[in-house]
Protein backbone atom coordinates (compact mmCIF):
# COMPACT_ATOMS: atom_id res chain seq x y z
CA UNK A 1 0.00 0.00 0.00
CA UNK A 2 1.43 3.44 -0.91
CA UNK A 3 2.44 5.58 2.06
CA UNK A 4 0.04 8.39 1.13
CA UNK A 5 -2.94 6.03 1.04
CA UNK A 6 -1.89 4.41 4.31
CA UNK A 7 -1.63 7.83 5.98
CA UNK A 8 -4.99 8.88 4.53
CA UNK A 9 -6.65 5.75 5.91
CA UNK A 10 -5.02 6.38 9.29
CA UNK A 11 -6.41 9.93 9.39
CA UNK A 12 -9.85 8.73 8.33
CA UNK A 13 -9.75 6.00 10.97
CA UNK A 14 -8.81 8.56 13.64
CA UNK A 15 -11.77 10.77 12.75
CA UNK A 16 -14.20 7.86 12.63
CA UNK A 17 -13.06 6.55 16.02
CA UNK A 18 -13.33 10.04 17.53
CA UNK A 19 -16.86 10.42 16.16
CA UNK A 20 -17.92 6.98 17.39
CA UNK A 21 -16.82 7.98 20.88
CA UNK A 22 -18.72 11.28 20.91
CA UNK A 23 -21.42 10.67 18.25
CA UNK A 24 -22.01 14.43 18.22
CA UNK A 25 -22.06 15.05 14.47
CA UNK A 26 -23.92 11.86 13.54
CA UNK A 27 -26.64 12.28 16.12
CA UNK A 28 -27.12 15.95 15.29
CA UNK A 29 -27.32 15.26 11.55
CA UNK A 30 -29.72 12.33 11.98
CA UNK A 31 -32.06 14.27 14.26
CA UNK A 32 -31.94 17.22 11.87
CA UNK A 33 -32.71 14.99 8.87
CA UNK A 34 -35.66 13.38 10.64
CA UNK A 35 -36.98 16.80 11.64
CA UNK A 36 -36.78 18.09 8.05
CA UNK A 37 -38.68 15.05 6.76
CA UNK A 38 -41.38 15.47 9.41
CA UNK A 39 -41.81 19.17 8.58
CA UNK A 40 -42.06 18.51 4.83
CA UNK A 41 -44.46 15.64 5.38
CA UNK A 42 -46.94 17.64 7.46
CA UNK A 43 -46.54 20.82 5.42
CA UNK A 44 -47.52 19.08 2.17
CA UNK A 45 -51.11 19.33 1.01
CA UNK A 46 -51.87 15.86 -0.44
CA UNK A 47 -54.76 17.24 -2.49
CA UNK A 48 -52.55 19.80 -4.23
CA UNK A 49 -49.23 17.96 -4.59
CA UNK A 50 -48.64 14.23 -4.65
CA UNK A 51 -45.86 12.63 -2.63
CA UNK A 52 -44.24 11.24 -5.79
CA UNK A 53 -43.85 14.74 -7.26
CA UNK A 54 -42.39 16.24 -4.10
CA UNK A 55 -40.32 13.26 -2.93
CA UNK A 56 -37.10 13.75 -4.99
CA UNK A 57 -36.73 17.40 -3.96
CA UNK A 58 -37.45 16.65 -0.31
CA UNK A 59 -34.97 13.78 -0.26
CA UNK A 60 -32.09 15.84 -1.63
CA UNK A 61 -32.84 18.93 0.44
CA UNK A 62 -32.73 16.67 3.49
CA UNK A 63 -29.47 15.06 2.36
CA UNK A 64 -27.86 18.46 1.70
CA UNK A 65 -28.86 20.08 4.99
CA UNK A 66 -27.93 17.03 7.05
CA UNK A 67 -24.57 16.83 5.26
CA UNK A 68 -23.77 20.42 6.21
CA UNK A 69 -24.48 19.63 9.84
CA UNK A 70 -22.05 16.68 9.66
CA UNK A 71 -19.39 18.63 7.72
CA UNK A 72 -19.34 21.38 10.33
CA UNK A 73 -17.48 18.94 12.59
CA UNK A 74 -14.81 18.02 10.03
CA UNK A 75 -12.04 20.16 11.51
CA UNK A 76 -13.65 21.33 14.74
CA UNK A 77 -12.02 18.57 16.79
CA UNK A 78 -8.53 19.53 15.58
CA UNK A 79 -9.19 23.20 16.33
CA UNK A 80 -9.41 22.48 20.04
CA UNK A 81 -6.13 22.62 21.95
CA UNK A 82 -4.28 23.59 18.74
CA UNK A 83 -4.45 19.98 17.52
CA UNK A 84 -4.84 21.23 13.96
CA UNK A 85 -1.41 22.86 14.13
CA UNK A 86 0.07 19.62 15.38
CA UNK A 87 -1.56 17.71 12.53
CA UNK A 88 -0.17 20.17 9.99
CA UNK A 89 3.31 19.87 11.50
CA UNK A 90 3.22 16.08 11.20
CA UNK A 91 5.13 14.59 8.25
CA UNK A 92 1.93 13.93 6.31
CA UNK A 93 1.45 15.10 2.71
CA UNK A 94 -1.35 17.60 2.40
CA UNK A 95 -2.98 15.42 -0.26
CA UNK A 96 -3.08 12.48 2.17
CA UNK A 97 -4.60 14.73 4.83
CA UNK A 98 -7.31 15.88 2.43
CA UNK A 99 -8.10 12.35 1.25
CA UNK A 100 -8.27 11.11 4.85
CA UNK A 101 -10.65 13.88 5.83
CA UNK A 102 -12.68 13.30 2.67
CA UNK A 103 -13.01 9.57 3.39
CA UNK A 104 -14.09 10.24 6.98
CA UNK A 105 -16.64 12.84 5.86
CA UNK A 106 -17.97 10.47 3.21
CA UNK A 107 -18.41 7.83 5.91
CA UNK A 108 -20.32 10.27 8.13
CA UNK A 109 -22.54 11.68 5.38
CA UNK A 110 -23.11 8.24 3.85
CA UNK A 111 -24.26 6.90 7.21
CA UNK A 112 -26.70 9.78 7.59
CA UNK A 113 -28.04 9.17 4.07
CA UNK A 114 -28.47 5.44 4.63
CA UNK A 115 -30.43 6.05 7.83
CA UNK A 116 -32.45 8.88 6.27
CA UNK A 117 -33.57 6.81 3.29
CA UNK A 118 -35.84 4.41 5.26
CA UNK A 119 -37.32 7.38 7.12
CA UNK A 120 -38.02 9.03 3.78
CA UNK A 121 -39.82 5.90 2.53
CA UNK A 122 -41.81 5.73 5.77
CA UNK A 123 -42.94 9.36 5.81
CA UNK A 124 -43.70 9.74 2.09
CA UNK A 125 -44.90 6.19 1.40
CA UNK A 126 -42.70 5.97 -1.71
CA UNK A 127 -41.94 2.52 -3.07
CA UNK A 128 -38.30 2.35 -4.16
CA UNK A 129 -38.26 -1.25 -5.37
CA UNK A 130 -36.41 -1.42 -8.69
CA UNK A 131 -35.18 2.19 -8.28
CA UNK A 132 -33.13 1.42 -5.15
CA UNK A 133 -29.84 0.35 -6.85
CA UNK A 134 -29.93 3.36 -9.15
CA UNK A 135 -30.82 5.66 -6.28
CA UNK A 136 -27.90 4.41 -4.21
CA UNK A 137 -25.60 4.92 -7.20
CA UNK A 138 -26.67 8.49 -7.89
CA UNK A 139 -26.51 9.26 -4.16
CA UNK A 140 -22.90 8.09 -4.03
CA UNK A 141 -22.05 10.01 -7.21
CA UNK A 142 -23.57 13.27 -6.00
CA UNK A 143 -22.27 12.95 -2.44
CA UNK A 144 -18.62 12.58 -3.43
CA UNK A 145 -18.65 15.93 -5.22
CA UNK A 146 -20.24 18.16 -2.62
CA UNK A 147 -18.50 16.45 0.30
CA UNK A 148 -15.13 17.12 -1.37
CA UNK A 149 -16.01 20.81 -1.68
CA UNK A 150 -17.40 20.79 1.86
CA UNK A 151 -14.16 19.30 3.21
CA UNK A 152 -12.14 22.10 1.61
CA UNK A 153 -14.47 24.84 2.83
CA UNK A 154 -14.60 23.30 6.31
CA UNK A 155 -10.81 23.59 6.50
CA UNK A 156 -11.11 27.19 5.32
CA UNK A 157 -13.90 28.17 7.71
CA UNK A 158 -12.54 26.46 10.83
CA UNK A 159 -10.06 29.29 11.42
CA UNK A 160 -12.76 31.95 11.24
CA UNK A 161 -14.73 33.24 14.18
CA UNK A 162 -18.12 32.06 12.91
CA UNK A 163 -17.17 28.76 11.31
CA UNK A 164 -20.65 27.23 11.70
CA UNK A 165 -22.18 30.13 9.77
CA UNK A 166 -19.45 30.45 7.15
CA UNK A 167 -19.58 26.87 5.91
CA UNK A 168 -23.20 26.96 4.62
CA UNK A 169 -22.60 30.36 2.99
CA UNK A 170 -19.54 29.06 1.15
CA UNK A 171 -20.85 25.59 0.35
CA UNK A 172 -24.47 26.09 -0.74
CA UNK A 173 -23.71 27.73 -4.13
CA UNK A 174 -21.42 24.83 -5.03
CA UNK A 175 -24.04 22.29 -4.00
CA UNK A 176 -26.61 23.59 -6.49
CA UNK A 177 -25.33 21.79 -9.65
CA UNK A 178 -25.05 18.29 -8.11
CA UNK A 179 -28.35 18.70 -6.26
CA UNK A 180 -30.22 19.72 -9.42
CA UNK A 181 -28.72 16.79 -11.32
CA UNK A 182 -29.46 14.36 -8.48
CA UNK A 183 -33.08 15.52 -8.21
CA UNK A 184 -33.56 15.12 -11.96
CA UNK A 185 -32.14 11.59 -11.94
CA UNK A 186 -34.07 10.61 -8.80
CA UNK A 187 -37.40 11.79 -10.22
CA UNK A 188 -36.81 9.73 -13.37
CA UNK A 189 -35.77 6.69 -11.36
CA UNK A 190 -38.93 6.83 -9.26
CA UNK A 191 -41.00 7.23 -12.43
CA UNK A 192 -39.24 4.22 -14.02
CA UNK A 193 -37.97 6.25 -16.96
CA UNK A 194 -35.30 4.84 -19.32
CA UNK A 195 -31.59 5.39 -18.69
CA UNK A 196 -31.27 7.53 -21.81
CA UNK A 197 -33.23 10.31 -20.08
CA UNK A 198 -30.79 10.34 -17.16
CA UNK A 199 -27.52 9.91 -19.01
CA UNK A 200 -26.83 13.63 -19.45
CA UNK A 201 -27.38 14.35 -15.75
CA UNK A 202 -25.20 11.40 -14.73
CA UNK A 203 -22.38 12.69 -16.93
CA UNK A 204 -22.75 16.10 -15.29
CA UNK A 205 -22.41 14.50 -11.85
CA UNK A 206 -19.35 12.50 -12.91
CA UNK A 207 -17.71 15.58 -14.44
CA UNK A 208 -18.47 17.60 -11.31
CA UNK A 209 -16.83 14.94 -9.15
CA UNK A 210 -13.69 14.73 -11.28
CA UNK A 211 -13.24 18.49 -11.55
CA UNK A 212 -13.93 19.46 -7.97
CA UNK A 213 -12.18 16.57 -6.25
CA UNK A 214 -9.08 17.41 -8.29
CA UNK A 215 -9.34 21.16 -7.63
CA UNK A 216 -9.96 20.67 -3.92
CA UNK A 217 -6.96 18.35 -3.62
CA UNK A 218 -4.76 20.86 -5.46
CA UNK A 219 -5.86 23.86 -3.39
CA UNK A 220 -6.10 22.18 0.02
CA UNK A 221 -2.44 22.80 0.82
CA UNK A 222 -2.77 26.53 0.23
CA UNK A 223 -5.92 26.68 2.38
CA UNK A 224 -4.55 24.92 5.45
CA UNK A 225 -1.10 26.55 5.29
CA UNK A 226 -2.48 30.09 5.33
Amino acid sequence: MPDSLRLALAIAGKDIRAELRSRTALQSALVFAALVLVVFNFARDPTALSAADLAPSVLWVTFALAAMVALNRAFTVERENAALDGLLLAPVPREALFIGKLLANLAFVGTVELVTLPLFVLFFNVSLGHALPGLLGVTALATVGFVAVGTLFSAMAVRTRFAELMLPVLLLPFMVPPLIAAVQVTSRLLADRPLSEMWGWLRLLALYDIVFVTLCMMTFSAVVDE
